[in-house]
């Protein structure tokens, strides 16, 4: 039986863009950052909080698992933001909203009252977007 998932992985343009973003603005930190022959390098980050996961930084265009017309597909699709890979949550979504502003992430949704708490939704530097959330307490 499957008791956790360990590993995801969000498709990047450029891997060393993708590493100064996740970790400079969004403060998460590199768990594993291996090269891979001269493609790249295996790129795992994480949210300071959270251990028990690794978030895989791949690169659409080294060669090593996209080429071609699949590779230049993907890397079309990125760029038009044709992806949502995720929720992150904050304790704070106001304070982490003004945090990331002043840092240049790019919000395309303020923080406003939505289904599963405060949401505000933002992209990386490729064009992936994603919720922030603050969930609100019932009760």
């Amino acid at each position: 039986m499957i008791s956790k998932l360990s590993h995801s992985s969000i498709l990047v343009l450029d891997q060393d863009r993708a590493r100064d973003f996740y970790i400079n603005k969004l403060g998460f930190d590199v768990v594993m950052d291996v090269q891979v022959g001269d493609k790249g390098s295996w790129l795992t980050v994480r949210p300071q909080d959270q251990k028990e996961l690794q978030i895989t930084l791949i690169p659409i265009n080294t060669g090593l698992m996209f080429v071609g017309e699949i590779a230049d597909q993907l890397t079309k699709l990125v760029q038009k933001g044709a992806f949502g890979f995720g929720i992150f949550e904050c304790k704070d979504i106001h304070a982490t909203y003004e945090e990331l502003t002043q840092k240049g992430v790019e919000f395309i949704k303020e923080p406003k009252p939505g289904v599963s708490g405060i949401e505000a939704i933002f992209k990386d530097d490729s064009g992936n977007w994603f919720s922030l959330i603050q969930k609100i307490e019932n009760g």
